[in-house]
């Protein structure tokens, strides 16, 4: 692809999540949870880190079940730091937890999905950045999803980290123009 978005480099599994999955929005309840707490673990990292482990994540978590991960332990948290192919960080980890309890209050007060999209109005919102200098980190929206968010128990998910997973989720569609992933994305939302 010619004029992809250039933060992806050429690692061929960055470049396959840039192409076929960066920016799709995402609906699903769960899938927006995951992909929310795989933000919060790339705090300070890398997201090729995270992207490489995912699987790993996604074996040491139960495929992100909210229902089974809210009713871990602190043996469960023992166990996760004990786990080499995820990232070992008790406080992500006990924040994952508390987490899962907070979309699960979230699920049975309305949705989680529609907590994150009734922002938007339901659709993808369309920006059109010519350079990656012209991304923010941050918007009014994400900051304020984040306050929202840590109103409603979540950990790790300041702004920054709300403002990527917004672009990951196809909340914002933050293809820069010059990339053919901005048209495909936008026809999608």
């Amino acid at each position: 692809m010619q004029d992809r978005c250039d933060w992806c480099g050429t690692d061929p599994l960055y470049v396959d999540y840039h192409d076929t999955e960066w920016g799709v929005p995402e609906r699903d309840a769960r899938a927006l949870w995951e992909k929310l707490i795989l933000d919060g673990f790339q705090a300070g990292l890398a997201w090729i880190t995270i992207l490489r482990k995912r699987d790993n994540f996604r074996a040491a978590f139960e495929g992100f079940d909210p229902e089974v991960i809210a009713r871990w332990s602190e043996a469960d948290v023992a166990r996760l730091l004990g786990d080499p192919g995820i990232v070992r960080h008790r406080g992500k980890i006990e924040a994952t937890i508390g987490n899962a309890r907070a979309f699960l209050a979230l699920e049975e007060a309305g949705g989680f999905a529609p907590f994150v999209w009734d922002r938007v109005d339901g659709r993808p919102l369309q920006n059109a950045f010519a350079g990656m200098s012209d991304v923010p980190a941050e918007t009014p929206l994400s900051r304020q999803l984040s306050k929202d968010l840590k109103a409603a128990g979540f950990r790790f998910c300041g702004p920054t980290i709300v403002y990527a997973w917004l672009q990951a989720c196809g909340v914002v569609n933050d293809h820069l123009v010059t990339c053919p992933r901005h048209a495909e994305v936008a026809a999608l939302g």
